[in-house]
């Protein structure tokens, strides 16, 4: 039998799940955005996942449970996202210690808060991990239709119908949408993983790709004859253990790198303090 859920909380008015492992830093968070093709799914569904991707890092997460479509659409999703993050900073945790984690929907939704913080004028994250993210509502990616008959976990036309629910009147090439038509320029650092057999493969080749064309730090990682955020069966694939494990590195790579920049302009002793042992 699984373990009932953690109990819910709030965060900048916003419902969360925390989920926490025994030992973990607690200067340190993950912000986890879930997926569900922004009209289902929610943080408590996303905990096992998140669970998984904080152990691995060492630190709490925090799974962001967001308004949905249709009864709220965009910009709900993500102006919930963005009240959750500027609530920890309002808390005293610095950019440079809070990391974004995001599947799916989730993944894009990820892209969006980065650039809605960016527009906004607030510090970004030290990193964001994005696992199959959904980063083109008008779906046109041409792996909708080259891999769907080896996608056993979605199709282009349901895709289409929750995007209509999501965006409304809104065009499906609103940057804060559809991440990969947006200038994301000035971005944190940002992990793509996909598998090969979705039909959302496109959207993690071509966001990474603009990513790059905007001088972001980016790394994409795809797996053979995996599918749709196979990051979730850890337990009987190797290939999402090695991916949760990378994911894990990255992140803990750049917390690091954030933690020795801040230092560099500490005292000798506060320096030391600070810096990851």
């Amino acid at each position: 039998m699984s373990p009932p859920p953690p109990p819910p909380g709030q965060l900048g008015g916003v419902p969360v799940v925390t989920v926490e492992a025994p030992g973990s830093d607690p200067s340190r968070v993950l912000l986890y955005f879930h997926g569900g093709a922004y009209a289902i799914g929610s943080a408590a569904d996303a905990a096992s996942l998140a669970a998984d991707v904080s152990r691995r890092c060492g630190v709490r997460a925090v799974c962001v449970d967001y308004r949905l479509a249709p009864e709220n659409p965009f910009p709900a999703a993500v102006d919930d996202a963005v009240a959750a993050y500027r609530a920890l900073l309002d808390q005293g945790t610095p950019g440079a210690r809070i990391a974004l984690v995001g599947e799916s929907a989730g993944g894009g939704l990820t892209v969006a808060v980065l650039v809605a913080l960016r527009d906004e004028g607030l510090p970004q994250p030290s990193s964001a991990a994005v696992f199959s993210p959904w980063a083109d509502l008008t779906v046109s990616g041409a792996s909708a239709t080259s891999k769907a008959d080896v996608d056993p976990a979605l199709t282009a036309e349901a895709l289409r119908t929750r995007a209509r629910d999501y965006l409304g009147r809104t065009n499906g090439t609103e940057p804060l949408a559809s991440p990969v038509f947006a200038d994301l320029t000035g971005l944190a650092p940002l992990l793509i993983q996909a598998g090969s057999h979705e039909i959302l493969l496109d959207d993690a080749v071509r966001l990474a790709a603009r990513a790059a064309a905007d001088d972001v730090r980016v790394e994409l990682q795809v797996w053979p004859q995996v599918p749709h955020v196979f990051q979730s069966f850890a337990v009987m694939l190797d290939e999402a253990d090695e991916a949760l494990q990378s994911a894990a590195a990255f992140t803990r790579a750049h917390w690091s790198a954030a933690a020795k920049a801040a230092a560099e302009t500490m005292p000798d002793a506060a320096r030391d303090a600070a810096l990851p042992s």
